[in-house]
């Protein structure tokens, strides 16, 4: 009869840290232990189960067959973990755990800032990880189990995961007023490409879905400068340094003084919704599911006005 595995909780939450960042010195300093202390955890689970769980890289470390099948097993215990202690503290009469959720850039800039401060104010005992990414790689970290929850644009494929509604986003062109596009009110992506783009940072979620979009059509994007915010962009768009593609409720709320168009895409993919998405959501931890009542509650326009053209 083998001998029972030893594994505990923080050896399990060290190996997702590890197999997340692809290295283990993030993943130590990600579970507050000293990096000789990571890495004897790891050999001491190797030597238990009498495989490697890790291929060691020059650049960091990769899992090896036998160390997804333990990432697997891992984020299961630790979400039934979680879920009990959400449960459990339900019926205490409060609330305590984490969610993760991803997100797409469009939700976490324009949508989830105040219905995440109304959810975390209404429960204090609960903590929201939430991270960028693009819809794409959302639907595949959520199958993956690495998230409880996930926003993503209705372009995804997520015939594999169960959704819900939670807002309604149109991406539109803005150009400076000063730009010579007369009295044009829409614009198809192909034509804009045309013209010099202000950006996001490459690892933003929604530029890697317009380069994306730009490569579908054989053609790319020519970026003259990269920010870190939608209101950033469209100062410089105003300013005359190019165009920029952005939520239509970004370009209303940083619109200044009529030096700002936005013309409607015409392309299906820039008018969306937004899921919110998970696996199962009767699986969910107690915390996970009061975070997804309060998204899916409606939410007026935060200009509660349609926007200008």
């Amino acid at each position: 009869m083998p001998a029972p595995l030893r594994f505990d909780l923080v050896d399990l939450r060290l190996f997702l840290h590890v197999i997340d960042t692809g290295s283990i010195t993030a993943g130590a300093k990600l579970s507050h232990l000293a990096l000789a202390s990571a890495s004897a955890r790891i050999r001491g689970m190797e030597d238990a189960l009498g495989v490697p769980l890790l291929e060691r890289l020059r650049g960091g470390v990769k899992p090896t067959k036998a160390g997804l099948a333990v990432a697997h097993h891992a984020r299961l215990v630790l979400q039934q973990i979680e879920r009990m202690h959400g449960e459990i503290a339900d019926y205490a009469g409060g609330l305590a755990g984490k969610v993760r959720l991803l997100s797409n850039t469009a939700a976490i800039t324009d949508y989830l800032p105040q219905a995440l401060a109304n959810f975390l104010n209404a429960h204090p005992a609960i903590d929201v990880e939430l991270e960028e990414r693009p819809s794409h790689l959302i639907v595949s970290q959520l199958l993956a189990q690495v998230a409880d929850l996930g926003i993503v644009a209705d372009s995804a494929d997520i015939s594999s995961l169960e959704s819900r509604p939670f807002r309604r986003d149109q991406l539109v062109l803005v150009v400076p007023r000063s730009a010579g596009f007369g009295r044009q009110r829409q614009i198809s992506f192909a034509l804009a490409l045309a013209h010099d783009f202000v950006g996001l940072d490459e690892d933003s979620a929604l530029h890697q879905h317009l380069a994306l979009q730009a490569e579908r059509l054989g053609l790319r994007m020519r970026t003259r400068i990269r920010l870190r915010s939608f209101e950033a962009v469209c100062r410089m768009v105003e300013a005359g340094v190019g165009v920029a593609v952005v939520p239509a409720v970004a370009a209303e709320s940083h619109a200044n003084a009529g030096k700002l168009r936005m013309l409607t895409l015409t392309d299906a993919w820039a008018d969306r919704q937004l899921l919110i998405c998970a696996r199962r959501f009767e699986q969910l931890s107690v915390p996970a599911l009061k975070l997804v009542e309060a998204l899916c509650a409606p939410a007026p326009s935060p200009t509660g006005k349609k926007p200008k053209r």
